[in-house]
């Protein structure tokens, strides 16, 4: 039962010294959650409230259900994209039709991370590689930040999902940009930056404590939204020079909804969902890990899957829209102090008050401020000095960084992302197609052997023993087969051929008929195959099938050293 639900893990065993740090996170990041929520929410397109709305029965359900006890779950701007990419394309921006679409891709995000939990298929995950996550983060960063310049300037642009489109279009409108919205927004993002990178140095040299730093410098998003609206409101600058403010967001409970789940709208949102489902649980996982190996926790990720799936499904039923665990949210959740979920069920219920009593307050919250707590938060999402690590590291994964970069920026957050898994699975194609094959030889007065060309070496010339550096399947087998006739026709004395296994994980039904081609080929030229270091799985495959006592017993050897002396001998007879 505690592996379904953590809380009766930790919430049985709960410490009071803990409350002290999970009280201080949950207020702090409650505080940056409320101005982001709203912003994320208007990046989806959708009203304000929705952002607060999905942010708080969904955590308190994360906080029962996860693993990742200081993740913070909630709006996130990837997914937000990803979102107004989505139902932008079939309904009209902050209409009731437009609310029900999200609602309804909530559900089917949260239906489809809870079967994939249930059924312990999480390692699907995986074929989004790191070069492919950090590509297309990098470039949706550049998405949303351009997003938001129309808001920031004051300008009207048509929405579209065309990421030059919108620059054609930012450029044809910046002269008509409004210079209040723009001067407001440009202080909010100076404000925003100088509390993120300047401040904290800046009390750190004054010896103020780390404990307090954190707080001051996380508070900044809220602090400009309680600035920029008083200012709006006491000059009326909304009324005065048309800047653009947030208006009257309802109080009051979070709304019981019901999202429309039928065949239609799984038609129009299922490559969405998907798409969303596996971007929102790596985001969450990697950062969940993260964070827990700092203080020596488990992130279980089939629970997680769980967990986010039900947070989903609740964010469907209660007015909000897809969620899942931010980086920058989270990563205040551990530094204020967190040391259960708890931090995040606290941060909850302070939402709770907010959407109850204190929503009027955000009326004069001008958009251009919003739009710069976006493009700070999106800032840190790029990702360049991962491209270069993987550039200097291995080519291709530096060339799947790139192609999916540009994949996105070219088409649109989700086609992107397909695009970027197509290319780089291509690509694994085609790196394994050509397997690594080294000829060996016996390391003078040892039991090793080694690669000929790298280490000095004695070999027979009768006897050519192979490793293959890759697991043998269906794309590389015929490489396979046709590097190692060309050898043995080539080096005219050998007798014997000797397979050595030692990095061969898998072979699959492909690869044994052409093993067992290679066989009678290598018969015709009267050479003996031979096989070393079978790992045990593949030998009982193997033994399943037929195979080894087709190739007969005595010519599968433990290790390469017992190989090559028995061959030895038979060569000196």
């Amino acid at each position: 039962m505690r592996e379904y639900f953590p809380i009766l893990d930790w919430g049985l065993n709960y410490k009071r010294d803990d409350l002290t740090g999970d009280l201080t996170a949950g207020i702090i990041v409650a505080s940056l959650l409320i101005p982001q929520g709203m912003a994320y929410a208007i990046l989806a397109g959708l009203p304000p409230e929705v952002g607060l709305y999905a942010s708080i029965f969904p955590q308190i359900v994360y906080g029962f259900l996860g693993t990742a006890s200081m993740l913070s779950v909630a709006p996130v701007a990837v997914d937000s994209l990803m979102v107004a990419t989505a139902v932008s394309a079939i309904a009209t921006e902050n209409t009731p039709e437009y609310w029900g679409y999200a609602l309804t891709l909530a559900l089917m995000v949260g239906v489809i991370e809870l079967l994939i939990g249930i059924f312990r298929l999480g390692f699907i995950a995986n074929f989004l590689s790191q070069a492919v996550i950090s590509g297309f983060i990098s470039a949706a960063a550049i998405l949303i930040g351009f997003s938001q310049v129309k808001h920031l300037l004051g300008i009207k642009i048509p929405q579209t999902e065309s990421f030059f489109t919108t620059v054609i279009y930012i450029i044809k409108e910046s002269p008509n940009l409004n210079l209040v919205t723009f001067s407001l927004g440009i202080i909010s993002l100076a404000l925003l930056l100088y509390f993120n990178r300047g401040l904290g140095k800046h009390l750190k040299s004054q010896g103020i404590q780390e404990s307090l730093i954190i707080p001051i410098t996380k508070s900044a998003p809220l602090m400009v939204v309680i600035g920029s609206s008083i200012l709006v409101g006491l000059l009326h600058l909304d009324q005065l020079f048309g800047v653009k403010v947030i208006g009257e967001i309802p109080k009051g409970f979070p709304p019981f909804t019901i999202p429309n789940f039928d065949l239609n709208n799984i038609q129009l949102l299922g490559t969405s969902a998907l798409a969303i489902s596996f971007v929102g649980f790596m985001e969450a996982f990697s950062v969940g890990q993260f964070l827990a190996s700092k203080k020596r926790k488990k992130v279980e990720a089939n629970q997680e899957l769980i967990a986010l799936g039900a947070s989903n499904i609740t964010a469907a039923f209660t007015g909000g829209y897809p969620i899942t665990g931010g980086l920058s949210r989270s990563v205040v959740n551990f530094s204020a102090g967190a040391n259960t979920a708890l931090a995040s069920i606290i941060t909850a219920l302070f939402l709770m008050l907010t959407v109850l009593f204190f929503t009027p307050l955000f009326y004069y919250l001008p958009q251009t401020s919003l739009a710069a707590i976006i493009l700070v938060a999106v800032g840190n999402l790029l990702d360049f000095a991962t491209l270069k690590r993987l550039w200097n590291y291995n080519k291709l994964d530096g060339i799947t960084w790139v192609s999916t970069f540009i994949a996105v920026l070219l088409t649109s957050a989700e086609q992107g992302i397909i695009l970027g898994v197509l290319i780089s699975l291509v690509l694994y194609l085609s790196r394994t197609s050509k397997p690594h094959i080294a000829v060996l030889g016996r390391v003078e007065n040892t039991e090793h052997f080694r690669n000929i060309l790298r280490h000095p070496v004695t070999t027979s010339p009768h006897i050519l023993a192979i490793r293959i550096d890759e697991s043998l399947y269906f794309v590389n087998t015929k490489y396979l087969e046709d590097y190692l006739l060309k050898l043995v026709t080539e080096q005219k004395e050998v007798e014997y051929l000797l397979l050595v296994c030692s990095g061969i994980n898998s072979i699959d039904g492909s690869a044994l008929e052409t093993l067992q081609r290679l066989i009678e080929d290598l018969h015709q030229m009267k050479i003996e195959f031979y096989l070393s270091e079978v790992k045990g799985p593949i030998f009982d495959q193997l033994e399943k099938v037929g195979f080894v006592d087709k190739l007969g017993r005595d010519r599968i050897f433990l290790s390469t050293d017992q190989a090559i002396k028995e061959l030895s001998q038979r060569v000196s007879l």
